[in-house]
């Protein structure tokens, strides 16, 4: 605080609001008033009153007061959350935003797709201090485990959503409870409960009690905390070597309730842990003298990620600090890599919160030669890239179905038997139907004129004739007895495919007869498609076919037969986007681990084409599939049922980022993207 008046010094006289209530603002207004001209005082949650002297105003008010600046009083987490707030209103009206620290919150950082920007201490040199020490404390939140949301106050947004469920409805809740945790801060540090008890004494609501609504909180809370693994793994070596260990941790949750999402990140057998809310103190009133005062003069390294609560107020008490970086420190570093203007929904925050949790869990990756975000495995490439927007088709299918109440929805092989998967983990009580077949098999059961060789044969080959024919059809032409006519390509061999079409033709629908089908129309679901697969099926069942697709191609070629399919992605919004770059990686990803039917035997069996992926490369799959399907799991566990809805915006921006990253997964690399219908292979590594 000593370099206040040096940070603000071309600010002497003007006019001034300050943005917080806690006890920083205090320290500020004791150093600053009457250098500035400090008319008022700024919140989020409170926008009346008096406090330290000065009247509590509402941004607009301060606006109308002509502020020339505001100084942010808060922890640069909290600093973000304020800048994100005010941020437009004060562009449009030049009020400069700083925090204590002097920085400018208003200056965005560079978008970027590397870490080059970014330096600090290294693993190593964490580790050489740890050697050092006699006693190593641990900062929990952002240290050694994280939240899956972007910022903590989102957690209160979801208790809100979640009381509203039941019927429960408190006038600007969020406002409401995070204005008492501040005013309760002040002097004390409290308990998740005594919020709550201070909330609804001011409340009438006697449908829940201040002790389920803060179980409620600690619930939501911490199905969202995560590990994060390589600080994780600092503790353990900090174990191994005898060193002391503590946890110390401002937080309204007891030690027992620490102690449980300890438990959850793996870290057992280690109960040091200091919370504030059992102290009464929080880091800033005190909290490390009771760490110091049971230590004593034992060499002391604290580690923790805020330069105030961890770093200044460690050193306070004479212990060595290192510092590292929070997920959020990281993504900020790289301008939130394009993705601010997503962040005024509680969805996007959490698919955001998710990414970044994920992607900068390990604070040490800017310790490469290059300093590039790396993504070590498959999995991941699922989990980062793939699975949000997979994840916003699957509302958007869920909510077709029940549009148009279809009791019959038949997810088609191969792209169908994960996305089915999916479908029964969001709606478990919804039957449904894997369906055999394949481009290759509807077009030798569906095939019914001269009309129909000529279309199939417009749709390139890259082989010969007799290729063509064996491939599509399972025809090996004898000693050319079978070309009848001197016509080009597979019209030369008309006959031959139609008599094969009609034994193909019964024993396909010996298969579908074997299905239950209720009476109705029937859901078709296809990844990417033209629609050739629903035209020729449609040919072989009474039912009506009514597609979903993720994309449609080139539907002007089959918009003279009237098919009724409608896309999440249409024509007019996929041409030269990143959909339409990176949907053979998708569609791969989706595929089932079994080879492609190729048509069926007389008593209506599938004949499964000879598998031609390596072993490799069903790994690969694998762990893409599962990568997603930990996403899904999480998303749906994690997001509230009102909050899913479609950003195929941000969706694009986070599959964008394939071809941003280094992806190094071996298996991943050595993917190929098979095509037999059109008997072409494409490396992965050619899409990238």
């Amino acid at each position: 605080m000593e370099k206040l008046k040096e940070f603000f010094q071309n600010y002497k006289g003007k006019k001034t609001a300050i943005y917080g209530l806690g006890a920083e603002t205090e320290k500020v207004l004791s150093e600053l008033d009457g250098y500035l001209e400090i008319f008022g005082l700024l919140d989020g949650f409170q926008e009346q009153g008096i406090l330290y002297g000065k009247p509590i105003l509402s941004l607009s008010e301060a606006v109308k007061e002509q502020a020339v600046l505001i100084i942010a009083a808060a922890r640069p987490a909290s600093c973000r959350v304020i800048a994100e707030r005010v941020r437009e209103t004060c562009i449009k009206n030049k009020i400069d935003l700083i925090d204590t620290r002097g920085k400018n919150l208003l200056l965005s950082n560079n978008i970027t797709y590397d870490l080059k920007q970014i330096e600090g201490m290294t693993k190593k040199e964490f580790i050489d201090e740890i050697n050092r020490a006699e006693v190593v404390s641990f900062d929990l939140f952002d240290t050694l485990m994280m939240r899956q949301t972007l910022i903590s106050e989102d957690v209160c947004e979801y208790v809100d959503l979640k009381l509203k469920e039941r019927g429960i409805e408190i006038e600007d809740f969020c406002k409401k409870r995070l204005k008492i945790e501040k005013e309760l801060s002040r002097y004390s540090a409290p308990s998740i409960l005594e919020i709550y008890q201070n909330l609804f004494a001011h409340e009438k609501e006697k449908r829940i009690t201040a002790k389920e609504a803060a179980d409620l909180e600690w619930q939501i809370d911490a199905a969202l905390i995560i590990p994060r693994r390589e600080v994780i793994a600092l503790l353990q070596y900090a174990n191994t070597k005898g060193k002391e260990i503590y946890f110390i941790s401002d937080s309204y949750y007891s030690k027992k309730k620490l102690l449980i999402l300890m438990k959850k990140c793996g870290i057992t057998g280690l109960e040091n842990v200091i919370s504030s809310s059992d102290y009464k103190k929080s880091k800033t009133q005190g909290l490390f003298g009771f760490l110091k005062e049971k230590i004593g003069k034992k060499k002391w390294l604290h580690i923790g990620d805020d330069p105030i609560t961890d770093e200044a107020c460690a050193k306070k008490e004479k212990g060595r600090v290192c510092r590292l970086y929070s997920s959020f420190d990281l993504f900020e570093s790289v301008g939130y890599l394009g993705m601010r203007e997503y962040l005024d929904s509680l969805s996007a925050r959490f698919k955001i919160g998710m990414f970044i949790a994920c992607i900068f869990n390990n604070p040490f990756q800017f310790e490469t030669i290059d300093k590039k975000i790396y993504v070590e495995d498959a999995g991941a490439v699922g989990y980062l890239f793939c699975a949000p927007i997979i994840t916003d088709f699957m509302f958007w299918f869920q909510k077709n179905i029940q549009t148009y109440h279809l009791k019959n929805i038949w997810f088609c092989a191969r792209d169908g038997y994960f996305i089915q998967k999916l479908y029964h983990k969001l709606v478990p009580k919804q039957t449904s139907i894997y369906f055999l077949t394949s481009r290759t098999a509807a077009i030798r059961a569906g095939v019914e004129s001269e009309q129909d060789i000529e279309t199939i044969d417009k749709m390139k080959f890259s082989g010969s004739v007799e290729e063509n024919l064996k491939e599509r059809f399972g025809i090996l032409p004898k000693n050319n007895l079978d070309r009848q006519t001197e016509q080009d390509g597979l019209q030369a061999y008309k006959a031959v495919i139609l008599k094969s079409a009609k034994k193909a033709r019964r024993n396909y629908k010996t298969y579908i007869n074997k299905l239950h089908i209720q009476k109705g129309e029937i859901a078709f679901f296809d990844f990417v498609a033209k629609g050739t697969v629903q035209m020729y099926v449609q040919r072989l069942i009474n039912y009506h076919l009514k597609g979903f697709y993720f994309l449609r191609l080139e539907s002007e070629q089959t918009e003279e037969k009237n098919l009724d399919i409608q896309a999440f992605y249409t024509k007019e919004k996929k041409e030269g986007t990143i959909i339409f770059d990176c949907y053979y990686i998708l569609e791969t990803l989706l595929t089932s681990p079994f080879p492609s039917v190729q048509q069926f035997d007389k008593k209506g069996k599938p004949i499964y084409a000879k598998e031609t992926r390596t072993e490799q490369q069903m790994r690969c799959l694998q762990k893409m599939q599962n990568g997603v399907w930990e996403y899904f799991k999480t998303y749906l566990a994690l997001c509230p049922v009102t909050q899913r809805m479609e950003q195929k915006e941000l969706d694009e921006t986070l599959l964008s980022f394939i071809h941003k990253f280094c992806i190094t997964d071996e298996d991943f690399l050595h993917m190929v993207i098979e095509d037999p219908f059109f008997n072409r292979m494409t490396k992965v590594t050619e899409v990238l």
